[in-house]
């Protein structure tokens, strides 16, 4: 695999650690193992949804952890005694870890086991601050900044 050094980068970019840090998990992810399978469907503008296979998992075992923008879901099996021997084990049940970065002003919505299948939510939630509003235009013989208390409160 290829390496890349963005250090020259970093040594004159300000506050792009973030980014860094970003490499730096899709590089780990990378080559991480492909237990447990996953989907990611995109199911509206604002809508995700994370499917992932955990057969065998209760939903105690499972735990989702949002953390500075990164979605941690793990699966640890709970220690049962064998009643029987096992003569091929097809079904893995190993505990897991997968780690999602999600983009800005991404949240989970909620998430859900049926058949095996953990469905999570996912949903873009953009702050009213940074939604593009629309401004109006006056047609009025006045000017738009002259109505402005601000601007008439420095005029005197």
């Amino acid at each position: 695999m290829t390496t890349f050094d963005f250090a020259p980068l970093f040594r004159t970019a300000i506050g792009f650690d973030r980014l860094a840090r970003l490499v730096d998990t899709a590089a780990s992810t990378a080559e991480a193992s492909g237990y447990p399978p996953y989907n990611i469907e995109k199911l509206g503008d604002e809508n995700y949804r994370l499917t992932m296979a955990v057969a065998g998992f209760r939903p105690e075992e499972l735990d989702l952890v949002v953390k500075d923008n990164t979605l941690v879901i793990s699966g640890r099996p709970a220690s049962e005694t064998q009643k029987h021997e096992v003569l091929y084990r097809g079904i893995a049940g190993r505990a897991f870890e997968r780690r999602f970065v999600l983009a800005d002003h991404i949240v989970v919505d909620g998430a859900d086991l049926n058949n095996g299948l953990l469905h999570v939510g996912l949903k873009r939630v953009v702050p009213e601050a940074l939604k593009p509003r629309r401004i109006t235009v006056n047609t009025g013989s006045q000017p738009a900044i002259a109505n402005d208390p601000s601007k008439t409160a420095q005029a005197a």
